[in-house]
C-alpha cells in the first residue's frame, strides 16, 4: 500500500530504491551461482531465479509508480514525480544492460578463446557504470528536491 503523508511517502520511495539495489545484488549472485553449473547449466534454476527477480522489479515500480502519481497530482511536485520518471526509465535501461552483460559473461566462458567477447564484456560494463552515475544524479536532484519544502 502507498502511504497517504508526503514524508512517508518519500521514505517509501527510498526504501523501494534500496530493495531494488538488493534486488540486483540477488540476481548477480544467482547469474554467479549459474555460470558454476556450466559447462551443462542449470538452466532450469536459473529461469527461476530470472522469474522471481522479474516480479520482484515489477512490483517495486508498479509501486513507484503510484508514489508518482501521488507526487504529482496529491502533493503538486511534478518535478519529483518527473525525477522518478527518469529514474524508472535509467532502471529498465540498467536491467537490460545487465541481461546483456550476463550473456556476454556466459559467452566468454563458453567460448574462451574469443577475444571479442572480452571485450565486449567491457564495453557493457563501462555503459553500466555510466548508468549508475546517471541514476545516482537522480537520487541526489529527487534527495535535493525533496528536501526543498520541508
Amino acid at each position: 500500500m502507498v502511504p497517504t503523508d508526503f514524508t512517508t511517502l518519500i521514505q517509501r520511495f527510498y526504501h523501494l530504491q534500496s530493495e531494488r539495489v538488493e534486488t540486483y545484488q540477488l540476481f548477480d549472485e544467482g547469474h554467479e551461482a549459474y555460470l558454476r553449473t556450466g559447462p551443462h547449466y542449470d538452466f532450469d534454476h536459473y529461469r527461476q531465479l530470472v522469474n522471481e527477480i522479474t516480479q520482484a522489479f515489477c512490483g517495486i515500480s508498479k509501486e513507484m509508480l503510484e508514489i508518482k502519481g501521488k507526487l504529482h497530482h496529491e502533493f503538486d511536485r511534478p518535478g519529483l514525480s518527473e525525477h522518478i520518471e527518469k529514474l524508472q526509465s535509467k532502471e529498465k535501461q540498467k536491467l537490460e544492460l545487465t541481461a546483456k552483460l550476463q550473456l556476454a559473461r556466459q559467452r566468454a566462458q563458453d567460448h574462451p578463446e574469443d577475444e571479442d567477447c572480452q571485450e565486449q564484456i567491457q564495453e557493457i560494463k563501462h555503459e553500466i557504470i555510466k548508468n549508475k552515475e546517471a541514476l545516482s544524479e537522480i537520487m541526489q536532484d529527487f534527495k535535493y528536491d525533496s528536501e526543498e519544502f520541508d
